[in-house]
């Protein structure tokens, strides 16, 4: 037996193989199970004469026994057969031979395309169909030239998207079909093609006549050569990437947005920047004008001083902002700081009155009154040619500061539902920004509104721990830091201790935080080892930091800058209740407390890492066995140390409180707080105390399991079994189907030694490590294909499932909901 290869993946249902092809299916045993119509003519034998023979029989030739020793691990394998016909003769076939494995025993799918000669479409029919598919493809535009680049051939696609007919095109060079420079420059790497023989890859950005809007191509060029390797021409392939590339602009426009918007707290330079992104790249014209009193825009709401325009006057704004595609700002009618009135019809006091944009896509000089003091307006609208206007409000915490308005007259296309859209979101950001400014003198109680929402105001029950937090800000004029905490739940019943301080303080120091947290959180999801979060974590800060640095700051500006940069220590614990070991890395932080069952306090020896935003430096871990009912404080800096008190005095204090008698967690807090903080703390205060618990024994069962697929019905037994001893059989069945789906992967796509583990607690928790690091992921199984939907089904059973790697392997997880009032 000649092998050629092996075939990957699944193949169609049965009923598609059968078409057209010789197909057989022989069971694991080698017997033959099923026999096509296509077989018999083939071999010459009749279902009824070759069901329930050997195969063996029908192999004119002996199978090596390396083949035969291979065969149980390959998914499938293709070759050239010499196979015996019913009278005897010898027939020379192509198999190709898949493993099937579904609810019943493996079996072995063969098929065979009907021995040479026999039945193979005609070769005309054969380049007929290449023809047709050429001419006929949906999906992009072919084309292909000679050695010369003249056009012999364009598919129905090219010559819609030319405009152009096959006939028209035919003996026209690249360059003659459109005259554009970037047919110019396609038809240049079409040469380098002809010289080198390597294909090349070429964007495209054109705006022919008749189109309001640049297209965008992706184009493939590659070498045609002929049967001997002669090269005969150039194809060419090109896909229409128009739609992305015009999203891609926005996302850009976006991105651009968050970078330039709101670099400093000048008012009237984040109302310039607004303008500045929006121009050239979205709009031809851009202004920003704000309301005369926006300084105090909360009192004003509150008199009733923002009603609108009425019939003593008009809607009074002043100009703050302004940018253009034109030298000079042409379009203008107002200079920075004039103030105007708008009447009530215009599209800045519609958009200010209702609170929501106003798009005026096809716009006009008499399309509406657009203002009171400045009638020349109309004029501008007619000498430049402005035909879409966008006013977008600017509205930040529930107030209106005024209104962005973005026009054009160079573009030819028109505003849309897509644009308005993208206009409210950079204009979303930089009233955010403008109001920022406007409320520095507020910035305190903005920052603890923002720390409260960002920072847990309730710890989510777990079986590892109990656990208790409390949160002082500091009452500096420096304002509050950004100190953060957080208890995470992890698969296996763990939990994550976390702990964090952002360098600086006030409303930067909490957005960072936030920040933090939230990718502390995300993270933690991905079941790293708590050196390799912080690595990550690292990472990210020092991305945050390139990201904040002001364009154009002074260097006065940008060390103040430096100096509340985008520094952060962070601890992050795991602790494992079955175990009950706790693994430990610290990036620059305080360690943490630790009170045995006894009252001894101990601060184990962690490696301090550096802190977070340095880079280039290693986090190490520490693992520390606890014993049930155990004591870990995690704590800022802001607790122990302070101009008054250096940090081992306050550890000592921390000791004693944390040694004596307390009624629960949370008045052990308070006593720390009361005891151990310093008088006046310069910086905030996080502590988060926890008391850990030893998962149940006997609510820990494991078993290893041999990599042999009769197991997994042996798996399933065994979970039945267990979950009757919890008095748990109510979710038998969904438990079953999850470890069967689970084991089978493992067994089938992993390596030994392969482990079941059924922990039960809040939920009932099945894992199975195996010793492969490749993890499993959910796809979407076609209508004929016989698997796929493993991890689907485990996905629709369980309330959560993933994966966690470890040094010896992986873990795959799922978590089942288990009756709230069980016994046992």
């Amino acid at each position: 037996m000649a092998e050629v290869g092996q075939v990957q993946g699944r193949r169609s249902s049965r009923d598609v193989l059968r078409s057209g092809a010789a197909y057989a299916v022989v069971d694991d045993h080698g017997v033959v199970t099923d026999w096509s119509e296509g077989a018999r003519r083939l071999l010459g034998h009749t279902f009824r004469s070759v069901v329930g023979r050997p195969a063996a029989d029908l192999v004119a030739e002996e199978m090596s026994e390396e083949v035969l020793r291979r065969l149980p691990r390959l998914g499938g394998w293709s070759g050239t057969v010499r196979l015996r016909h019913r009278d005897g003769h010898e027939v020379e076939a192509q198999v190709v031979a898949h493993r099937r494995c579904d609810e019943s025993a493996p079996e072995w799918v063969l098929l065979s395309p009907l021995a040479v000669g026999v039945e193979r479409d005609a070769v005309g029919d054969t380049e007929k169909l290449a023809v047709w598919n050429f001419y006929q493809t949906t999906c992009c535009s072919l084309e292909t030239y000679d050695v010369d680049l003249r056009l012999r051939q364009a598919n129905h696609y090219a010559q819609r998207a030319l405009n152009l007919s096959e006939a028209q095109m035919r003996g026209l060079r690249h360059a003659e079909l459109v005259a554009h420079p970037e047919f110019d420059r396609v038809e240049q790497r079409m040469k380098r093609v002809l010289e080198t023989g390597e294909p090349e890859d070429v964007e495209v950005r054109v705006q022919v006549a008749g189109e309001i809007r640049k297209q965008a191509w992706s184009l493939s060029l590659y070498p045609v050569r002929d049967d001997s390797g002669t090269l005969r021409g150039v194809g060419l392939s090109a896909h229409d990437m128009t739609e992305q590339y015009w999203a891609r602009k926005r996302l850009q426009l976006l991105s651009d947005a968050g970078a330039r918007i709101g670099t400093t707290l000048g008012i009237d330079r984040t109302a310039q920047e607004l303008a500045d992104v929006a121009v050239p790249d979205f709009a031809d014209f851009a202004t920003v004008d704000l309301l005369p009193d926006v300084e105090r825009v909360e009192a004003a709401a509150q008199e009733g001083a923002l009603s609108g325009p009425t019939a003593e006057g008009p809607f009074l704004l002043r100009r703050v902002a302004q940018q253009s595609v034109l030298p000079g700002v042409a379009e203008a009618v107002l200079h920075l700081g004039d103030l105007d009135g708008y009447s009530a019809h215009s599209p800045s006091a519609r958009c200010l009155t209702t609170g929501r944009a106003v798009l005026e896509a096809a716009f006009g000089p008499d399309s509406a009154d657009w203002s009171v003091g400045h009638p020349e307006r109309a004029e501008a609208v007619r000498a430049f040619g402005i035909h879409s206007v966008m006013a977008v409000p600017l509205k930040a915490r529930g107030h209106t500061l005024g209104v962005a308005v973005f026009l054009r007259h160079r573009t030819p296309e028109s505003f849309g539902e897509d644009d308005l859209l993208l206009a409210e979101e950079i204009t979303a950001r930089a009233a955010v920004c403008i109001d920022n400014a406007r409320r520095y003198t507020r910035e305190r109680e903005t920052a603890l509104a923002l720390q409260e929402a960002l920072l847990p105001q309730r710890l989510p029950a777990q079986p590892a721990v109990e656990a208790a937090f409390r949160y002082l800000p500091t009452d500096t004029l420096a304002g509050v830091g950004g100190d953060w905490f957080d208890l995470i739940p992890l698969s296996g019943a763990r939990v994550a201790l976390v702990v964090g301080d952002v360098v600086g303080h006030g409303v930067q120091a909490s957005a960072i935080m936030g920040r933090l947290r939230t990718a502390v959180r995300t993270l933690s999801d991905l079941d790293l080892s708590p050196d390799e979060l912080l690595t990550h974590l690292d990472d990210l800060v020092i991305r945050l930091s390139a990201d904040t640095g002001p364009e154009g700051a002074s260097a006065r500006d940008q060390s103040a800058e430096m100096a509340t940069g985008l520094g952060a220590t962070c601890l992050y614990a795991v602790y494992d209740p079955v175990s009950r070991v706790c693994t430990l890395a610290s990036a620059g932080h305080p360690v943490p407390a630790v009170v045995g069952p006894t009252g001894t306090v101990r601060f184990p020896d962690v490696p301090t890492g550096p802190p977070l935003g340095l880079g280039g430096l290693p986090f190490e871990t520490t693992e520390i066995t606890l014993p049930e009912g155990s004591l870990i404080a995690l704590y800022t800096d802001g607790l122990v140390e302070s101009r008054k008190q250096d940090i081992d005095e306050g550890r000592a204090r921390l000791s004693d409180v944390l040694a004596g008698p307390a009624a629960s967690l949370d008045d052990l807090c308070d006593k720390v707080l009361a005891r151990v903080s310093p008088r006046d703390p310069a910086d905030d205060i996080a502590l988060l105390i926890a008391r850990t618990r030893a998962l149940d024994p006997r609510h820990v069962v494991a078993w290893e399991l041999p990599a042999d697929p009769s197991m997994v019905a042996g798996a399933r037994k065994l979970v039945t079994a267990q979950l009757d001893a919890w008095n748990l059989s109510e979710v038998s069945f969904a438990t079953e189907l999850v470890v069967s789906e689970l084991v089978t992967n493992a067994i089938r796509h992993a390596a030994p030694p392969i482990e079941l583990r059924l922990l039960r607690g809040r939920r009932l928790i099945c894992e199975v490590s195996d010793a492969s690091s490749t993890a499993p992921h959910l796809r979407r199984a076609r209508t004929y294909d016989e698997g796929g939907r493993g991890l689907l089904l485990v996905a629709q059973l369980s309330l959560g499932w993933g994966t966690r790697h470890t040094a010896t392997g992986k873990t795959i997880w799922a978590e089942l909901a288990v009756e709230p009032a069980e016994s046992g």
